[in-house]
């Protein structure tokens, strides 16, 4: 069975990824940020890398989603496949630090790595406010972060919202973030791992 945990820069996904992955026993599968070799070039110059940055996202998601469809155990995924192709990689392109080319290039490689790959079979979307996405961004302290601007996080929320309102894939839960402080407070994931219980019932 596949969990995948989705939200924006900041939402709180690795965290809720690791709560869950020990609560329930699940194998996680994360997204590399150490080890991504144009994470800090792009920050530093985002026309010059948006495509390449996106190419590589695309290879390593196809790959662990391959690895998560070739086991039996039970996987939660920090972060989806389809957010760099609906969210991250429109968003670059509509910004103008990546051009058509290059978008529709990327975008036609989505679609056909799409076709090879099933959705998961629990999305968990985790909805937060720009002043929230901020106030953990700040706390984590990533220096490649600390670039990032208000109106860049603010049109991915948007981006994110308009995807989930049409996300047809399978079973969806959202979470609202500004009101639920899973991270410290274990009364609030236990209301998360109860909505998941009754979700992942129908799932068996």
């Amino acid at each position: 069975m596949h969990i995948a945990v989705a939200g924006n820069i900041g939402s709180g996904k690795t965290t809720l990824t690791e709560l869950l992955a020990k609560h329930y026993g699940w194998e996680t599968h994360y997204e590399n940020v150490s080890q991504n070799p144009y994470l800090n070039d792009f920050y530093e110059d985002m026309q010059r890398w948006s495509f390449n940055l996106q190419v590589y996202y695309l290879n390593s998601r196809f790959t662990q989603i391959q690895e998560i469809q070739q086991t039996d155990k039970v996987v939660i995924q920090d972060r989806t496949i389809y957010e760099d192709a609906y969210i991250f990689a429109p968003n670059l392109h509509s910004m103008g630090l990546m051009t058509t080319r290059d978008f529709e290039n990327y975008f036609s490689l989505f679609n056909l790595i799409e076709s090879f790959v099933s959705s998961p079979d629990l999305l968990i979307y985790l909805r937060a406010s720009v002043p929230t996405l901020v106030n953990q961004i700040q706390q984590r302290g990533r220096e490649y972060e600390e670039s990032i601007r208000l109106d860049y996080l603010k049109r991915l929320n948007e981006r994110y919202e308009a995807w989930i309102s049409t996300y047809d894939k399978g079973k969806m839960l959202i979470i609202d973030v500004d009101n639920n402080n899973y991270h410290e407070n274990p009364e609030d994931l236990g209301k998360i791992i109860s909505a998941i219980d009754a979700e992942i019932h129908g799932l068996f």
